[in-house]
């Protein structure tokens, strides 16, 4: 196909990214990157690259790929809860300073042959152009200009985050909460340089309100940053920050906002990154996720024969990835905003709790990464002493453990049969679509006062996943023993469950249907 002009709104990532790309396949073609600010303009702090990230990005563009690595910094990943701390060691995450990114990507698409304008904000209908790229974020202009075209929604999440920085580097990447006279706060924060690292802390409404951050949020100025929240969180992560300071960037509490699109492109117009598409920060970010679009929609132009089919082909392969993903961060979301309910667990099982919370990452597979990790963890499941498990085969033996539970001995996690059906079962049919939605809190406040909770529903692995999230929320919630029923083709996906305390037995039935599972979308790495 032949691209005479082709315009990419916005001078992110994925902008510049998409840029370069096309230049480089089609080298005859005027690709020009508008961007309302100056060059070196970015809000946030660091950018983390997973190692399946970087295999993508090698494979599209090996020269560029370099670059960022060379420039990128590598870390580890920890958890820490009070005194107890899991680490993993993980060679292959890396972060870069965003300025940085933007900086090589920038270089890369001049040396590419890409006109960048910077200062110049355009609307698609004014731009004279074959293809016309909106690659402008999430408060995407195009986006809302083509309403119509692209039917988007947004979901507001429950809970509230801030981004900030601090002014040293973390010795790793490090999830760790903080219990104030207010509330629970949980920093996610990682380094991305010598001398950085990016601070993510959130928190729940009541803590937010109570903390009085509502009224902080209230009194800061657009261009500014909350002060007052940055001064308390400083003090509150003291231990963690090395008593260093906490740095804004017009930062200022939000609620993470789910963006879909019921269709990503219309005529010349194409939606790249957060503009077609969001995915909570907890299981990836954004820059990913549109640099990896960019690589699709290359593909695309690259082999269809016109561009309405290009558009369309790139829609078709790339929206199904996408949109799993964003299922993936959902569920990661909601177990993020419900994380203190967990801070009882032992840190290693926490780790292990955190690691499979959305389905993304296997059990087996973290054993290979994490070993100790998961040995220390499977130990504080099973009551057993530190050090004497290592199981060849961890889903039986997960499932093989006893129970002892509010006075009933169990000789294994299986549940008994007869069980199911005893007088002092209580069955319920899981039909929500979220275990944290209305319908579920109405499940969980009207739960009947039974000795056994057993928990039944559809068969698909998606079903089985938000059942063993809402029996955690009952197991937490009554006395009861909570029971997850499920197809034997998600045995794994359950005994993962029960090693994460999210239900106490498990009953396994045969698959009604065949039905084909999705693909998960992996990386070589912990998210």
């Amino acid at each position: 196909m032949n691209l005479e002009r082709v315009a990419v709104i916005g001078g992110g990532p994925g902008g510049l990214y998409a840029a370069r790309l096309l230049k480089r396949s089609h080298p005859d073609a005027e690709v020009t990157v508008y961007e309302q600010s100056s060059p070196d303009t970015t809000f946030g702090f660091g950018v983390g690259l997973a190692s399946r990230t970087q295999r993508n990005l090698r494979d599209a563009d090996a020269a560029s790929l370099d670059a960022i690595v060379a420039a990128a910094h590598p870390h580890e990943m920890s958890m820490q809860v009070g005194s107890e701390v899991a680490r993993l060691a993980h060679g292959d995450l890396l972060a870069i300073a965003r300025t940085t990114l933007l900086a090589v990507l920038q270089q890369h698409a001049q040396d590419a042959g890409v006109h960048l304008r910077f200062g110049e904000r355009r609307e698609a209908a004014d731009l004279d152009a074959d293809l016309v790229i909106a690659a402008d974020g999430i408060n995407s202009a195009t986006r809302t200009q083509l309403t119509d075209e692209f039917e988007p929604r947004i979901d507001t999440g429950a809970g509230l985050y801030l981004w900030c920085g601090t002014d040293f580097a973390l010795p790793s990447a490090i999830f760790v909460p903080v219990i104030t006279e207010h509330g629970t706060f949980v920093a996610h924060a990682y380094p991305y340089a010598a001398d950085r690292s990016t601070f993510l802390i959130e928190t729940d409404e009541a803590t937010w309100r109570r903390a009085g951050f509502d009224a902080s949020t209230d009194r800061t100025a657009p261009q500014d940053s909350d002060e007052v929240s940055l001064q308390y969180l400083q003090d509150a992560f003291a231990e963690t920050l090395q008593h260093h300071r906490l740095i804004g960037n017009r930062t200022k509490w939000m609620r993470f906002r789910t963006v879909g699109c019921t269709r990503w492109h219309s005529g010349n117009v194409v939606l790249l990154g957060d503009a077609a598409h969001t995915a909570h920060y907890s299981i990836g970010s954004g820059t990913k996720l549109a640099m990896e679009d960019a690589i699709a929609l290359d593909h695309a132009l690259t082999s269809a024969a016109n561009l309405d089919d290009a558009l369309t082909e790139y829609e078709r392969i790339r929206r199904p990835a996408v949109e799993h993903l964003q299922q993936i961060a959902h569920r990661s979301e909601l177990w993020w905003e419900s994380f203190p309910q967990r801070m009882d667990l032992p840190v290693d099982q926490l780790m292990i709790a955190y690691m499979t919370r959305a389905g993304k990452v296997g059990l087996d597979r973290f054993a290979e990464s994490a070993p100790t990790v998961v040995s220390q963890g499977l130990a504080s499941y099973a009551s057993r002493p530190a050090g004497t498990v290592s199981p060849t085969d961890i889903t039986d033996w997960i499932l093989a453990q006893p129970l002892a539970h509010h006075g009933a001995d169990f000789a294994t996690r299986i549940a008994p049969a007869d069980l199911r059906d005893a007088p002092t079962t209580a069955k319920l049919d899981v039909v929500s679509t979220a275990a944290w939605d209305a319908e579920a809190d109405t499940v969980v406040d009207n739960a009947p006062q039974a000795e056994i909770l057993w928990l039944t529903g559809p068969d698909s692995r998606v079903a089985v996943l938000n059942r063993l999230d809402l029996a955690e929320r009952l197991l937490r919630a009554t006395s009861a023993t909570v029971v997850v029923e499920a197809p034997e083709t998600h045995r794994a996906d359950v005994a993962a469950g029960l090693a994460s305390a999210r239900a106490h037995l498990a009953f396994f039935t045969e698959p009604a249907s065949a039905e084909p599972e999705p693909v998960m979308s992996g990386t070589g790495a912990p998210t």
